[in-house]
């Protein structure tokens, strides 16, 4: 068997790490992974033909070579390298998760933070358990800095991952109701989450927090170390002076600035860009480079993404959705001064017995609203009385908008990841 210590030997000979053949590069390190559909160990042997300095497997039988490194578990093995390779690195870690916002949060601090620092951060959506330890496993020698994006949908995740990541600086951006099935209601979120500020209790960490939100004052009771922010209260203190559509932020202490000007879709964000500054003047950048990061920053990969397509305005928000972030997005979106607005909105997913509940609460929320068409998506929709639009999935909303072939409107398109609504206008 293959120790931690031998295999981060065979780690720092290679120029990455992956678990798939599909998009190997010759020299990396291979993982083999198992699912419920497949067994990396399979492609072991393809791994190393196509260039893999080494592949990890954790089966005997797919042995090729000395170029195979034999662990027990090849997933345990991935978090310890993480881990290994976590101690190596002298430098400050700020771990983020929460219900909504966790990526836009991540894009920001990084943004501010790389104004200075070499700052490393987790790509794409590479929050889960093979994600955070690749993204450990990405930060090179050169790092100053690191930000991990941690997501969750039980309990004990976020501890977990903190034991291989050993975060020193942490922040939750909210608790909202997301993954109430897999964390057993809003409570149950609360201390899935919270285990982020259970870490940084027990290891004297420094903790990021939005005092808007009365549940933080319980859940960061004993942190060692506290930096508050909101639209009242905290070292930095901003609130919504416009969102048509772009967010512009007041910021009315802090900063030496008045007005941070961002591409940001939506009045919710606000507490994403005040965080991003809080972090930053704590690290010491300057205003002037936390406004021009944050000013500076796109969003991508439909978060709330404003787009124009066939002479309508859109803002595709389609990567995820729960209750909270729903109806954040339906009111933002219902103050906007624009003329004929549409509302595309797929199924929320993994809400457990709560689910029918809650989408009849959004179905109440959008009637309190006028709207020029409401086009409902799948989920338990399905199972609702309501006066709208109801499609099966996304292909047949598709089918159906093409087939309008109308313009001078502003669409919303929002929904649970696995309802693919971005294939509305694509």
């Amino acid at each position: 068997m293959t120790s931690i210590p031998q295999l981060y030997e065979a780690y720092l000979q290679c120029n990455g790490v992956t678990t798939d053949t599909r998009n190997i590069l010759p020299g990396q390190l291979f993982v083999a992974l198992k699912g419920p559909n497949f067994n990396g160990n399979a492609f072991a042997e393809k791994a190393l033909a196509a260039g893999a300095k080494y592949a990890l497997i954790d089966e005997p039988e797919f042995a090729v070579n000395a170029q195979t490194l034999l662990v027990p578990n090849a997933l345990e093995a991935l978090q310890q390298l993480g881990l290994h390779h976590r101690r190596q690195l002298n430098i400050p870690v700020l771990a983020i998760t929460g219900s909504n916002g966790k990526t836009t949060t991540k894009e920001l601090v990084h943004a501010v933070l790389a104004t200075q620092y070499k700052t490393y951060t987790t790509k794409g959506n590479l929050n889960n358990h093979i994600g955070v330890p690749l993204t450990l496993l990405s930060i090179l020698p050169d790092a100053e800095m690191a930000v991990i994006e941690m997501g969750a949908n039980h309990q004990k995740e976020i501890a977990a991952y903190c034991s291989y990541t050993e975060p020193t600086h942490g922040l939750i951006t909210n608790c909202g109701k997301a993954h109430l099935e897999g964390f057993g209601g809003v409570e149950g979120v609360r201390k899935g989450k919270g285990e982020l500020f259970d870490w940084l209790r027990s290891s004297n960490g420094v903790a990021f927090i939005c005092d808007d939100f009365d549940y933080f004052h319980g859940m960061s009771q004993g942190l060692h170390e506290i930096h508050w922010y909101g639209t009242n209260n905290g070292e930095v203190i901003g609130k919504v002076l416009a969102s048509e559509p772009f967010l512009q932020v007041s910021v009315e202490r802090g900063m030496n600035t008045s007005i941070i000007n961002s591409q940001l879709v939506g009045a919710y964000n606000v507490y994403n860009v005040l965080v991003a500054a809080t972090v930053g003047k704590y690290f010491g950048i300057s205003d002037a480079n936390i406004v021009h990061a944050i000013e500076g920053y796109t969003p991508t990969n439909s978060r709330s993404q404003l787009m124009q397509k066939n002479g309508n305005h859109i803002i595709l928000d389609a990567y995820n959705a729960n209750p909270t972030s729903m109806a954040a997005a339906i009111d933002n979106f219902a103050k906007l001064q624009a003329p004929n607005k549409i509302l595309f909105l797929g199924g929320m997913m993994e809400l457990g017995e709560e689910s029918t509940q809650e989408h009849a609460q959004l179905i109440a929320l959008i009637q309190q609203h006028q709207w020029k068409d409401v086009i409902l998506v799948g989920g338990d929709f399905a199972n609702l009385p309501h006066p709208f639009r109801y499609f099966n999935n996304s292909e047949e909303a598709a089918s159906w908008w093409n087939a309008q072939q109308s313009a001078g409107n502003y669409l919303l398109v929002k929904g649970s990841r696995s309802m693919q609504m971005e294939k509305i206008v694509a």
